[in-house]
């Protein structure tokens, strides 16, 4: 079989290293053969409208608008934990530890082992150095004090979840990646040496040591230039020890397969959720706070089983809402369902068998008085509802 290279374009000399690569020979093939690859773009397991719902116009003015923007950036220093090597070199008591870096960003270290997911150290979360969203607060850790890592983590190739600079500093390392198909090309493009990348469909995996990395499905979408072939595919992923289990969401809407994975690959001792940069705009590619801690109880099986860490907020201002409504209303949520929270400040370490940090430290900094969001106006479908509209 020959191999299949999308059509270039002159414009293609002039693409910037950040845009990557496009997959191609038989990377594309092996992305061809995916039951998940239909009509030339990798699909969803819930059909996803990505393009924002509603009038752009009144988006726009809600967005830019300049009371607006302030809302989206605290009203002071966001409190970075001033976690060092060393504290990092010693093992952790139980086994488990997590380190939120800001925004999707965790190290996990799990029996013995250590994983980084959606490493993101730049200052902005952008193609250009110039322009784009900046960082609301530094990095808790400079990258080269961060230790050994086992495996590298992508859940898709959104720029504020895989940073060019990030995976050429980690490639001198010779770290290893684990990935979605057609992400591996990007790596390449970046120096990334091919024997270093595995590359996952959805519930395929990989081990590494005695870790079991699972990629699993995720409601969302990829692409990182002008021509957004979704020819790379977006995960979740499962990370199963000899002694734990953990699971990373990546970026997601809410569908009924969480429930799924929860059933074929947990319980978990911790999730990290999607809670952050949601809108009415695009409902079905991010979740709300709400929607996280309903993702984390299917996962479960029950909502006060395992310990849930929000992740995709605080750090870069992704979306309409309130710079703090994400973690506020995440506690809110979890309250009321009885699910347990670690709410961290980034780079503070915690064990989800231990003392969860819970200081409500972001309401110090928050933009405005702190109220609890409600519920979204909007009715949710439930999971029935959602499967009648897949079969139909």
């Amino acid at each position: 079989m020959t191999g299949f290279r999308p059509k270039s374009s002159p414009l293609d000399a002039l693409r910037p290293a950040a845009f990557g690569a496009d997959p191609s020979g038989e990377r594309m093939e092996r992305i061809r053969r995916s039951p998940n690859f239909v009509d030339g773009v990798f699909t969803n397991p819930v059909a996803a409208d990505r393009t924002p719902s509603g009038s752009l116009l009144k988006f726009l003015p809600t967005y830019f608008r300049k009371e607006e923007r302030a809302r989206r950036t605290p009203a002071g220093t966001v409190p970075v934990h001033p976690t060092t090597v060393a504290d990092l070199a010693v093992p952790a008591a139980s086994g488990l530890r997590l380190t939120w870096m800001g925004h999707s960003s965790v190290l996990a270290e799990i029996d013995g082992h250590r994983v980084l997911f959606d490493p993101v150290w730049s200052a902005r979360c952008s193609p250009f150095a110039f322009a784009g969203p900046k960082r609301l607060h530094p990095v808790p850790v400079p990258l080269a004090e961060v230790g050994r890592l086992d495996v590298v983590v992508i859940s898709h190739d959104h720029y504020d979840h895989l940073d060019m600079a990030t995976v050429r500093a980690l490639a001198r390392t010779g770290a290893r990646f684990a990935v979605p198909l057609g992400v591996g090309a990007h790596l390449e493009h970046w120096g990334v040496r091919a024997d270093r990348i595995t590359e996952l469909d959805w519930h395929e995996s990989t081990v590494v040591g005695d870790l079991t990395l699972t990629a699993t499905p995720a409601r969302h979408f990829c692409g990182r230039a002008l021509r957004n072939t979704q020819h790379t595919l977006w995960a979740s992923w499962v990370v199963a020890g000899p002694e734990h289990r953990i699971f990373h969401s990546g970026d997601t809407g809410y569908f009924p397969g969480f429930a799924d994975i929860g059933e074929q690959y947990g319980p978990f001792d911790a999730t990290m959720v999607q809670i952050g940069a949601y809108s009415e705009f695009w409902p079905d590619i991010h979740m709300t706070p709400e929607e996280g801690v309903r993702a984390h109880a299917d996962l479960q099986g029950e909502a006060a089983r395992g310990v849930m860490l929000p992740i995709h907020w605080g750090t870069f201002n992704l979306a309409p809402h309130s710079w703090e409504e994400p973690v506020e209303g995440t506690v809110a949520a979890a309250g009321r369902l009885g699910a347990q929270v670690a709410a961290p400040t980034p780079g503070q370490p915690f064990e989800p068998a231990g003392k969860l940090p819970s200081d409500p430290w972001w309401r110090a900094i928050a933009p405005r008085a702190v109220t609890v969001p409600p519920e979204p106006a909007r009715e949710r479908p439930e999971a029935e509802a959602v499967e009648a509209t897949v079969r139909a």
